[in-house]
């Protein structure tokens, strides 16, 4: 097999994690973070975009159940993982105060739990008297028509919110048809007299249901990610609905079989958390992804030895490979050339592939560095199309194939990730085309044409974002481009 043959037989996967899931299988690694996540010691997953916060929520999502610790538990999608997110269209009307925010989010959960729990007794043909006691009383206020998506049962639960919320002193009349719709679920605990008319809370009917899951034996996992993609452009919306969900996070964590696991990007976090959010303290059982160049080297090899054609141009057996850190890093520099610019005092290649694929916080993301690893070989391959000569050595791809696929890493960055998740900075960021890589708040005044003041908040906000890097002292600041975003906007090195 020549080194042609082997590129060609030979993928990477993709840098989406929802459209790979079983790629992610074979080239995932049991790893601490995944141990304590499904071990259930850890509820919150923070990370940066592209960090493998969805990796770890599809290989969830996709069991779909198991036996954790000698105990079934079942894994629930409470979003979408691919397509139009279930709380989309929440940004064009929604709910009025925190305590409705609260209610939504209890309300909606219930019909997921109550909707599994349906469809284990059918299955099963078992009885549950607690379970189907909330079963009945969802289906009697309208919350568990059958077959349902995600977006439907929001739906169903915003309708309940808006409409049939019950004041606990009237009824509501549907002005379509003129029915009486008594709504009897509440959000605030209802007194004995009300109990009496058959009023009931959310926290009472949660209660019930996890009896009943206690009775069958099973746990159920209620799993979020995208979240920043269902609050897109609408920041203060994003901070009401998060807020809320970790306040009923906290509430439901006394459940013994109903948990919720939340995939939430870091930044997010911190924007939802920074004007004073004082039950932040009491989440703890949460850990933050991260990345250095052991593990990215890591996933590079398991990656290249997931193909067979790569092993067998070279020789070796893909568990030998992964089972040895220094057989790894020989693996690395028998694929790749040493070095990818020439010149003593010039980074190895894999120190060159880290400082291409990290951002202004010195952050590196599997995401890009999948991306350069797909478009390296996609390069390679079109410069043997032309006529290309060989790599040298034994070596499957050359430096110019690597330092080609660049430019369209940095491009996606720059449009899919940055510009789309800061839509609001996309004006300055387009103003920095064709400037120089490094700036000060008295250069970007210029550029920008706003006070010095205006463009100091502006770059901070960016270095939030991850578009500068920040030097230099406190009251001299200066702001540096890194590598990512250089080609994408034609950037020239050096200071303005």
């Amino acid at each position: 097999m020549d080194k042609q043959t082997a590129l060609i037989d030979a993928t990477f996967g993709s840098r989406v994690a929802e459209e790979e899931l079983e790629g992610l299988r074979s080239y995932f690694v049991e790893t601490e973070h995944w141990r304590k996540l499904f071990n259930g010691d850890i509820d919150i997953v923070y990370g940066p975009k592209g960090a493998g916060k969805s990796a770890l929520y599809s290989l969830l999502v996709g069991e779909r159940e198991r036996l954790r610790l000698g105990r079934r538990t079942v894994f629930i999608a409470a979003e979408n993982p691919r397509g139009t997110p279930a709380f989309r269209d929440l940004a064009s009307d929604p709910p009025t105060s925190e305590e409705q925010f609260k209610g939504l989010w209890k309300i909606y959960f219930l019909t997921l739990l109550a909707n599994y729990f349906r469809h284990h007794l059918e299955t099963t043909h078992t009885t549950n008297a607690i379970a189907t006691e909330v079963i009945d009383v969802l289906t009697k206020n309208d919350l568990l028509a059958a077959n349902l998506t995600l977006i439907g049962r929001l739906n169903a639960a915003l309708h309940y919110i808006r409409n049939r919320l019950p004041s606990l002193e009237a009824s509501y009349t549907d002005p379509g048809t003129g029915a009486v719709l008594s709504g009897k679920i509440t959000l605030s605990e209802p007194t004995t007299e009300q109990r009496n008319k058959g009023f009931i809370s959310t926290d009472d009917l949660l209660e019930k249901l996890n009896r009943g899951f206690q009775q069958t034996a099973i746990t159920v996992w209620l799993i979020l990610d995208r979240l920043d993609v269902a609050f897109l452009e609408a920041e203060q919306l994003e901070k009401n609905a998060l807020r809320s969900l970790f306040r009923v996070y906290l509430d439901m964590s006394v459940y013994s079989q109903i948990a919720i696991k939340i995939f939430l990007r870091d930044d997010i976090w911190r924007r939802i958390s920074s004007d004073g959010f004082r039950e932040a303290s009491h989440i703890t059982r949460s850990l933050t992804l991260s990345w250095n160049s052991q593990s990215l080297l890591n996933l590079i090899v398991r990656r290249l030895a997931h193909n067979e054609s790569v092993c067998a141009f070279y020789g070796m057996k893909r568990e030998d490979v992964l089972a040895n850190v220094d057989l790894q890093k020989k693996f690395f520099y028998r694929v790749f050339p040493e070095k990818i610019d020439i010149g003593p005092k010039q980074p190895s290649t894999l120190d060159w592939m880290l400082s291409r694929v990290a951002d202004g916080s010195k952050r590196y993301a599997p995401r890009e560095m999948i991306h350069l690893l797909s478009v390296s070989r996609d390069e390679q391959l079109k410069s043997y199309e032309v006529g290309g000569g060989q790599p040298i050595g034994e070596a499957l791809f050359d430096r110019s194939a690597i330092r080609a696929a660049l430019p369209e890493v940095s491009k996606a960055r720059y449009e899919q990730t940055l510009c789309a998740e800061n839509p609001q900075l996309k004006t300055y960021l387009d103003k920095m085309a064709g400037e120089k890589t490094q700036h000060t708040p008295h250069t970007l005044e210029k550029l920008w044409q706003c006070s010095t003041e205006t463009a100091s908040a502006i770059a901070e906000r960016l270095v939030e974002a991850g578009f500068f890097e920040k030097r230099g002292a406190k009251d001299s600041p200066t702001y540096w481009v890194p590598f990512l975003y250089r080609p994408a906007l034609s950037l020239v090195q050096g200071s303005a």
